[in-house]
């Protein structure tokens, strides 16, 4: 299988009877490629999409059931998203953004994923209000972006939770009104003080582990929302407090990333205004063949937001 499901490059051909962006112009993909005719899709939930999770995510290939990838002897190679990692890629037509023309084109590769994610967790799974408190907890590749998006929707406060001293220095720059170490301090007694003893209007998890999960859900306010963005392994469950569940009224939501046919063009909007942009989140940039050396580093937690891979 071909990993990348991040990236941006420029249209090198369209395929037959396609009315897209014209060959040489610079453009971005999210990693959810919308088929535009499944149930989902046509009710506009694109994040939602059948035959993306049915075609894609479960048989690596694209809509026709066909990967694009090939070895030299013919046997087929199954294709994560778009398989970016690579030279060339198969897009859909339904999955491609013209990029503004002030937007570095390397950098906005993260447009695709970590943005994408972030602005969809904000917008729809917290549907975040001006004014509300807001905590990150891992400020990694997405949790980075989480802190720009609420940012610039307004958020009066977001804390950023982490264990590493270099991620929290990270989410400072990025906008973060306070810093919770968890490797030093209770991240939830800690969230709670800042906060006046109530807890945070919306807390996100954004790595996916039982501990952060149950942490987001202690520091979230009664009648608060937690959206839970981090992928787990498997089976992974976590543990919950029902009875604060029913009583207090938490909302907890999952969020797998933004609506792409409807949300991209107002993410790149945004981005190309200034209210969040890419190049504050990559930390590296590193040729194709330094990918294997870069997974191992993102596997043990090293990367400090995102590192870019280019051809």
């Amino acid at each position: 299988c071909v990993l990348g499901h991040e990236i941006s490059g420029t249209v090198a051909a369209l395929g037959p009877g396609v009315d897209g962006p014209e060959v040489g112009t610079r453009v971005v993909s999210a990693f959810i490629m919308p088929c535009g005719t499944c149930r989902h899709c046509a009710r506009g939930r694109d994040d939602l999409c059948e035959r993306f999770f049915a075609l894609n995510r479960l048989r690596g290939t694209l809509y026709d059931g066909e990967t694009r990838l090939r070895r030299q002897d013919g046997t087929p190679l199954w294709m994560y998203s778009m398989a970016g990692l690579a030279e060339y890629a198969v897009v859909p037509a339904t999955d491609v953004f013209p990029l503004p023309g002030d937007l570095a084109l390397d950098a906005s590769a993260i447009i695709g994923c970590a943005m994408f994610t972030a602005y969809g967790a904000a917008r729809h799974g917290a549907q975040l209000q001006l004014g509300d408190r807001v905590a990150v907890v891992a400020v990694g590749g997405v949790g980075s972006n989480l802190i720009q998006v609420c940012r610039a929707f307004g958020a009066s406060k977001v804390i950023a939770v982490d264990v590493r001293a270099d991620k929290l220095e990270a989410a400072t720059r990025l906008g973060a009104t306070d810093v919770v170490d968890g490797s030093s301090e209770n991240a939830v007694e800690r969230v709670r003080e800042l906060t006046g003893g109530e807890g945070v209007d919306v807390a996100f998890e954004a790595l996916g582990r039982p501990q952060t999960f149950t942490q987001a859900f202690e520091m979230t306010r009664d009648g608060g929302r937690m959206v839970a963005v981090g992928i787990a392994p498997g089976t992974t469950t976590a543990d919950v407090e029902i009875t604060r569940l029913v009583r207090r009224e938490i909302h907890v939501a999952g969020s797998y990333g933004a609506r792409t046919r409807a949300d991209m063009p107002d993410i790149l909007q945004l981005a190309a205004q200034g209210f969040f942009r890419p190049e504050r989140v990559v930390t590296d940039t590193v040729p194709l063949d330094d990918v294997d050396r870069v997974y191992g580093a993102l596997d043990r937690g090293e990367i400090v937001g995102r590192v870019v891979v280019t051809p």
